[in-house]
């Protein structure tokens, strides 16, 4: 974010910021996301995401084939605990 924006964003003159440029100040700050939006009036989501947009977002390392192993062994997991992912998921 150049420094014009972070001057704007103190002064209170950016009345409906982007959310892709909340998440720079955010990240910038070592600030929660989800804070960050609060404090801009902006919904914040009450439920997760589900497993595969999550790791997706959260491990951008991660190969395709890594997400579908790590399913995999979660749904597994699930279905020996006695439910499925298709009970928990919201996304």
């Amino acid at each position: 974010i150049d420094q014009a924006t972070v001057v704007r964003f103190e002064a209170g003159s950016i009345f409906a910021p982007h959310p892709d440029k909340l998440s720079r100040v955010a990240k910038a700050l070592s600030l929660s996301g989800a804070d960050v939006y609060a404090l801009a009036d902006y919904l914040v989501p009450t439920d997760l995401p589900s497993l595969k947009p999550y790791l997706i977002t959260k491990y951008t390392r991660l190969l395709d084939e890594d997400i579908n192993k790590i399913e995999e062994l979660v749904a597994r997991l699930a279905k020996k605990r006695g439910f499925s992912l298709a009970d928990t998921d919201t996304g």
